[in-house]
């Protein structure tokens, strides 16, 4: 059996979740997460974010909440700007333009959006009402390159929303792994100031599914439910969700396991760049981006699975290493072991 560092929900869920899950299943609970479980995750949240006004949303996973948000915030002739490598545009089978709004895309090495990138899309789309119009920036933390936002930069980014009457949604599928860097200063408290909606995600961090959609700008919250329940997302058996981010929530266990796949992914970072590996990003998260040559990427896909991202020259490719919340050390150390035993 191969080591897998392909994705970060390879394994079930964190056994206090199973263990919780077991533990009330018996229980009766009213349904559509009206149950107590998720009443008490979502005032565990807004506790967290320090925030009451906001409203919390669980749903499956971050596709389903991506199109729930986008297509419910927008009207039938607004679009979105992403940077080019942002999920919607490639992992989620044109879910947002099935709905009717264009996504507009920006090149960005790594993957973060800021206002000079923005301005040229809104000056492009000024022959109204003939173009679609610009109304939400959808940014990644960490984005799908690994890279996090600092707080200077989420600053300023909220600030030119505000000013250029735009939303501001960020995806958090890895929000744990971006706010636990070694390198991050922003807080869950500074992300519901900034942002007018973003998610936390469960799916990649400990948890079987789940996505936790909070809802900071008041404007947006009103009716957001019906459209949870047009989408197929309302679940009847809500405590499901409720129970895993009641479990996540308590203690910081989300914040644990996401710094414990942060911390073994720079393991493997540490190890390849004393022997003076190249990396197609700067990451301090769990995704790092080692430029091998592809003989050593041969060796290394006997033993370890990932995906090769990236052709740099015909004789070397990015590939992308990343870590969970369950990354044994076990499975780091057998892969810089065989790393140095081909050098």
């Amino acid at each position: 059996m191969k080591f897998s560092f392909k994705n970060d929900y390879s394994e079930g869920c964190h056994p206090q979740i199973l263990e919780s899950l077991l533990r009330n299943n018996l229980d009766q609970q009213a349904g559509y997460g009206e149950d107590e479980y998720s009443q008490k995750a979502k005032i565990l949240i807004k506790n967290k974010i320090e925030n009451r006004d906001s409203e919390v949303y669980f749903v499956s996973g971050g596709t389903q909440a991506n199109l729930i948000v986008i297509s419910s915030i927008l009207r039938p002739y607004q679009c979105v700007i992403s940077a080019a490598t942002g999920h919607i545009l490639n992992n989620e089978t044109g879910a947002i333009e099935a709905t009717g709004h264009k996504v507009l895309s920006i090149e960005k090495e790594d993957g973060k959006l800021n206002p000079s990138d923005i301005i040229p899309v809104l000056e492009s789309h000024k022959n109204v009402p003939h173009q679609v119009m610009p109304k939400l920036v959808y940014i990644s933390n960490s984005t799908e390159l690994g890279t996090i936002y600092s707080k200077k930069e989420l600053e300023n980014l909220s600030i030119f929303c505000k000013e250029n009457n735009l939303y501001l949604f960020m995806d958090g599928a890895r929000l744990g792994h971006a706010l636990t860097s070694e390198i991050s200063d922003l807080t869950l408290q500074d992300i519901a100031k900034l942002t007018d909606i973003f998610y936390l995600g469960g799916t990649k961090n400990g948890a079987l599914l789940g996505e936790a959609i909070i809802i900071n700008n008041i404007d947006l919250q009103q009716d957001f439910a019906f459209n949870i329940k047009q989408k197929g997302a309302l679940l009847a058996k809500g405590r499901l969700l409720g129970i895993q981010f009641l479990e996540l929530m308590q203690n910081d266990l989300y914040f644990d396991l996401a710094k414990n796949a942060n911390q073994q992914a720079m393991k493997i970072k540490n190890a390849l760049s004393e022997r003076g590996v190249p990396f197609l990003s700067e990451t301090y998260t769990n995704q790092i981006f080692p430029i091998l040559s592809n003989k050593m990427i041969e060796v290394l896909a006997e033993k370890f699975e990932f995906y090769v991202w990236k052709n740099i020259d015909e004789n070397s490719s990015a590939i992308r290493l990343i870590t969970s919340w369950n990354t044994q050390d076990k499975a780091v150390e057998e892969f810089i072991k065989t790393f140095n035993s081909e050098l």
